[in-house]
């Protein structure tokens, strides 16, 4: 793993439970929603809220359900007020952990994660604690077995990833992560796209800039940490400098 989202990795499993679904769609309809109100209804002037459809298209959420979220944030359906909430902390063998989250109660969200971090051996850290160890990268994720035929090939796809302009590239099992400045995203996708490369998730992630190696048991504790944040409502996305 190459410190990417937890979360994204959650979506990207072939086989995921109906409630995990809804949960997934949940989440989905409030970064929708948020991106909606902070830039507009329209994702061709508002690239926030593009990202985000595109994600929620990948995770099979309902066209209706993104419709809903749009209007719910542009305020032609009513709704709690929500906001976007980041935390740093560090978790299980000191690696650092950045989370990203929305909600409509601050307090309560930052209790429930408190309480996670506390059950599985992290602790909150302030704002900025850990947070230069990451770095803001355009992130697109590339399955080896929906390619072309010409590019089902791990060793062609990689260079074709980076001949587009790739900034650094991971493989997860068949899954390539690309990884490119934050500028140079929607011209490394169109490359891509321009040899019929076919882009799983397109986002704005956080990569940290070196890995971190820690015990089988504390590896275990991180994975415990990583699912049971996963689990809260409020909780959008999970980075960590963790190196599996």
């Amino acid at each position: 793993m190459s410190g990417h989202s937890h979360a994204k990795t959650i979506k990207h499993q072939k086989e995921i439970t109906d409630q995990k679904r809804g949960q997934i769609f949940s989440k989905m309809a409030r970064l929708i929603s948020v991106a909606t109100k902070e830039g507009g209804p329209n994702p061709e002037t508002n690239a926030r809220l593009r990202l985000a459809i595109e994600e929620a298209r990948y995770s099979n959420m309902p066209k209706e359900n993104i419709e809903r979220a749009i209007k719910r944030g542009s305020g032609e359906t009513e709704g709690a007020t929500l906001e976007n909430v980041t935390y740093e902390a560090y978790g299980p063998g000191g690696i650092a952990v950045l989370i990203e989250g929305i909600t409509d109660n601050k307090n309560r969200a930052l209790a429930e994660v408190k309480k996670a971090l506390g059950q599985h051996g992290g602790k909150m850290v302030g704002e900025g604690g850990i947070k230069w160890m990451f770095e803001r990268k355009g992130y697109l994720s590339l399955a080896l077995n929906a390619q072309p035929q010409g590019f089902q090939n791990k060793e062609k796809l990689e260079l074709l990833a980076i001949e587009s302009g790739a900034e650094d590239i991971y493989w997860r099992g068949d899954d390539l992560d690309v990884y490119t400045e934050v500028e140079e995203l929607e011209k490394v996708k169109r490359a891509l796209e321009e040899k019929e490369i076919k882009i799983d998730i397109q986002s704005l992630d956080w990569k940290p800039k070196e890995m971190v190696v820690v015990g089988e048991k504390e590896n275990e504790d991180c994975k415990k940490l990583f699912e049971e944040l996963d689990e809260l409502d409020s909780v959008q996305e999970i980075y960590s400098n963790l190196k599996i």
